[in-house]
């Protein structure tokens, strides 16, 4: 499957249930965060993130690497140089870390979406950072 994602993730490592996107569309919900002994300094996360009917995430990217496994609904995912794809529940992907994500929706306007997602990134990194294009 095409390394794309469908993440909106706007928690921090230090405030892990911060902010769901700026505007507060998204809802993540962080299930797991440990500390990994090997390697040093790296920290797996699970979460989940749940799409309202309709709802979109700003462009963003995410410093660590990043799996996906869509459990409801569907989601419409644009990476950087890609064309839009959209995943439905029990499709999965992986993401490269540090890749653009462009478009990040639900595919629908009358049904949520949800994603279970894991998170491979240095401790002490934001799971997500804003895109601005240079």
């Amino acid at each position: 499957m095409k390394a794309i994602t469908a993440l909106t993730l706007a928690i921090l490592c230090a405030s892990p249930l911060a902010g769901a996107h700026e505007a507060g569309h998204d809802n993540v919900e962080v299930l797991q965060q440990q500390a990994l002994p090997n390697p040093p300094g790296k920290q797996a996360m699970m979460l989940t993130v749940t799409y309202a009917p309709g709802q979109a995430s700003a462009a963003h990217s995410h410093p660590g690497s990043v799996m996906a496994y869509v459990l409801e609904g569907s989601v419409v995912s644009q990476l950087q140089g890609q064309p839009p794809v959209t995943y439905k529940a029990g499709q999965y992907w992986y993401e490269p870390a540090g890749t653009v994500h462009l478009v990040s929706r639900n595919a629908s306007a009358s049904r949520p979406a949800k994603l279970l997602v894991w998170v491979l990134k240095d401790e002490g990194q934001p799971v997500l950072e804003p895109y601005a294009p240079k």
